[in-house]
């Protein structure tokens, strides 16, 4: 793949300096060396110590990645949201892992995404997983298609620059409009998987609006402000206000949803490919959108 910038800065820098105001980081920067990549100058092979003196095209080119052969392919099919060079965005259904697990070797969204990229005869066959969402809430995940792109959004993620948004619906009426939970999160004593607030976790802030209040229950739009596992579900269960659905944390059960009633709605990101903001968004699916009309109060 060729990544070209133009150097409009008249004071001599190295090659290197110029890539790594775009985000070329050291490790790319090895394996375009190492592995079959080149950097060039007005397209003459040059060495990232090169001087640049203004005005010059410089090019990067990398090499194809090869795909994890211990990752295992499924055919079956992904909700594609948006695909471009770079990226692509997929709506993943609850009850379909992120990543592969012991006990889920084969059929989780990375599997599927493996299995579309090789019916598709991509060069790049990597699967660079970026977000992740627990296996039974929904919405959007985003890959990035090569390395250059999963670098730039680990640099986003670490800035707490990339924003995302969830609709979730929790038990209990929350009475202000808007909210923070703001409490540090680490593991729970007695569990490998579920995590609580306890005063030496890590940091998390999560920011809330409510959209809706309902029969025992409020529709909330969230923003997390870090990424946390769990961070959304432990922060309202701690608050007394567990989400519906959500069985490892306490929250009641409802007919319309047999999971936690957690969706990821949006997603955004700068993109500095197409030097533009992206924004995605997922709908809702069909059991939360079910479980909001059968709730609704008297008189809504």
């Amino acid at each position: 793949m060729r990544f070209t910038w133009i150097n409009h800065e008249t004071t001599p820098m190295k090659v290197k300096t110029l890539l790594a105001q775009h985000g070329v980081t050291r490790s790319l920067l090895k394996k375009v060396k190492f592995h079959g990549g080149a950097i060039l100058v007005d397209e003459r092979p040059v060495l990232a110590i090169h001087m640049l003196t203004g005005g010059e095209t410089v090019t990067m080119v990398t090499p194809a990645e090869i795909g994890n052969d211990h990752l295992g392919v499924s055919t079956l099919p992904i909700d594609i949201l948006y695909e471009d060079r770079d990226y692509l965005i997929v709506n993943k259904p609850a009850g379909v892992a992120s990543v592969p697990a012991h006990a889920l070797p084969d059929n989780t969204l990375a599997n599927r995404v493996k299995g579309y990229y090789q019916a598709a005869h991509y060069d790049n066959e990597v699967v660079h997983i970026t977000t992740r969402l627990d296996r039974d809430t929904s919405g959007i995940v985003l890959f990035a298609k090569h390395h250059f792109a999963h670098s730039i959004i680990d640099h986003q993620l670490k800035a707490h620059a990339m924003r995302k948004m969830y609709l979730a619906v929790v038990s209990g009426e929350l009475t202000t409009d808007h909210g923070w939970l703001d409490a540090p999160i680490g593991r729970a004593a007695d569990s490998f998987i579920k995590r609580t607030t306890r005063p030496d976790g890590k940091p998390s802030l999560t920011e809330y609006w409510v959209v809706k209040r309902l029969r025992n229950m409020t529709v909330v739009r969230v923003r997390l402000h870090t990424g946390r596992t769990h961070q959304i579900r432990v922060h309202f269960a701690a608050s007394g206000h567990p989400l519906i659905g959500d069985a490892l944390y306490g929250g009641p059960r409802d007919p319309w949803i047999q999971r936690q009633a957690l969706h990821c709605m949006q997603l955004e990101f700068d993109d500095p490919f197409i030097s533009q903001t992206l924004t995605t968004f997922a709908p809702l699916p069909a059991d939360l959108n079910r479980l909001i009309i059968h709730n609704q109060r008297a008189n809504s």
